[in-house]
């Protein structure tokens, strides 16, 4: 059976990578990974924010369905996972960086320690992890836990701590078993405690000479202009121990049999979007439907049976842990997402948005279609029964979404098409 690598990056665009089409040399490593693998244009997260979509990729099932809508809910631990399905089958499993799916808010048990073995999703091989990395270190010095839940410190650039940890497993494993490492970074997400980016020191002028995205350009950038430089710089800092880790994987002769899987938990507005809602959480980074927070990075390298080259196809990252049962050839009709391996094809990719709003979105191949309950708190309450219209957008004829349908007479049709399916997709998926 083929090692399996997961790597995954916390709030960052598609338009960081060169692979694309950002213009400045960021992300060289991953740029050969794309060429030589799969890139998947249009690939979404099912929830803008960090613990829920974490908890996606976990399980293969809505935040809805685990309860895990809002950040601050820990994952059951009788939830059926991606590590426990493969430890059945015999694999290594490993879990490297920021996990953010054993605390309670109002509890906060363990934000500060380490996370006990029941918490830890079934990863069983080599946990070296906290549950909120931004509050146990900063970019340049901290703390994460081992496996047995003893402190152990860096002082260093935290992708590159991050990165010698699952050089270590790597170093540790198991030669005779196949491997499943989930490598977790918290970057290029803002340092919370700081209210800033922290890239590499020098980063402000290795990319001082960026381009801003146009969305970002067209409506002013929210504090961009003053963090992107960083924020590129923790991009690059992830594609160049990428790199180490791919120069591992080679020397040890397993690069050929390891399955890489590159992608992000969703993007980053900058502060540009969500200030018309007026409600808690607008001001912010994410908790939007909007492509440069919904759209992500994808990456598949040396998985046979799927498409080489740019993918334009819809994709969502809950599709992701299905794939990988199928990969290990385990049959589950628990997951809710499609396996990439299969040939169905999307017509459409469902996202649930919490924090900001009480929302449910629907992009299609052309428009993507956004509906929110005003009366519900979107802290407290998971779901609704009725939704109205909050936002419809045409993305062949206004790709950076600048221009808002909803409501208009002559979008009437497309608007009612768009809610029908979007109540189509809360009864398939949210029981």
């Amino acid at each position: 059976m083929k090692n399996i690598l997961f790597i995954f990056s916390d709030q960052q665009r598609q338009d960081t990578m060169g692979c694309y089409g950002q213009k400045l040399p960021v992300t060289p490593n991953l740029d050969i990974l794309a060429q030589e693998g799969s890139l998947y244009e249009n690939a979404y997260t099912p929830q803008p924010v960090c613990g829920p979509a974490r908890s996606c990729l976990q399980t293969g099932k809505y935040p809805t369905e685990i309860g895990t809508f809002i950040n601050g809910i820990s994952l059951k631990e009788d939830e059926k996972t991606l590590a426990k399905y493969l430890n059945a089958v015999g694999y290594q499993t490993a879990y490297v960086g920021k996990w953010h799916l054993a605390s309670d808010d109002g509890k906060e048990e363990y934000f500060y320690r380490g996370v006990p073995k029941e918490k830890r999703g079934g990863y069983k091989d080599y946990w070296m992890a906290s549950d909120i990395l931004e509050f146990t270190s900063n970019g340049y010095e901290g703390y994460v836990f081992n496996e047995k839940n003893e402190k152990i410190e860096f002082k260093k650039y935290r992708v590159d701590a991050i990165t010698d940890y699952a050089i270590d497993f790597l170093d540790k494993k198991d030669n005779k078993k196949p491997f499943f490492l989930f490598l977790s970074y918290i970057e290029p997400h803002h340092q919370n405690s700081m209210k800033t980016y922290q890239g590499p020191i020098g980063s402000k002028d290795k990319f001082s000479n960026f381009t801003l995205p146009k969305d970002l350009d067209v409506l002013g950038g929210g504090d961009s202009k003053d963090e992107y430089a960083d924020y590129l710089g923790c991009c690059n800092s992830i594609d160049s121990n990428v790199g180490r880790i791919v120069e591992k994987l080679k020397e040890s002769g397993e690069f050929e049999n390891t399955i890489i899987i590159y992608t992000s938990d969703h993007g980053c507005h900058f502060k540009t979007r969500n200030r018309d809602l007026k409600k808690p959480g607008g001001d912010d980074y994410k908790r939007s439907c909007h492509e440069g927070v919904a759209k992500v990075p994808l990456i598949i390298h040396g998985l046979e049976g799927i498409k080489k080259g740019r993918i334009k196809d819809l994709v969502s990252l809950i599709d992701i842990p299905k794939t990988i049962l199928e990969i290990v050839k385990i049959k589950d009709d628990d997951m809710q997402g499609e396996s990439l391996l299969s040939s169905n094809k999307r017509d459409n990719v469902f996202i649930q948005i919490s924090e900001s709003i009480v929302g449910r979105a629907i992009r299609t191949k052309r428009y993507k279609y956004c509906m929110w309950d005003p009366s519900k708190n979107p802290w407290k309450d998971s779901k609704s029964q009725i939704y109205e219209g909050l936002y419809l957008y045409d993305l062949k004829k206004d790709p950076y979404e600048l221009y808002n349908l909803a409501g208009r007479d002559e979008y009437k049709t497309i608007e009612r098409k768009m809610k029908e399916e979007i109540y189509e997709q809360i009864r398939k998926y949210e029981k």
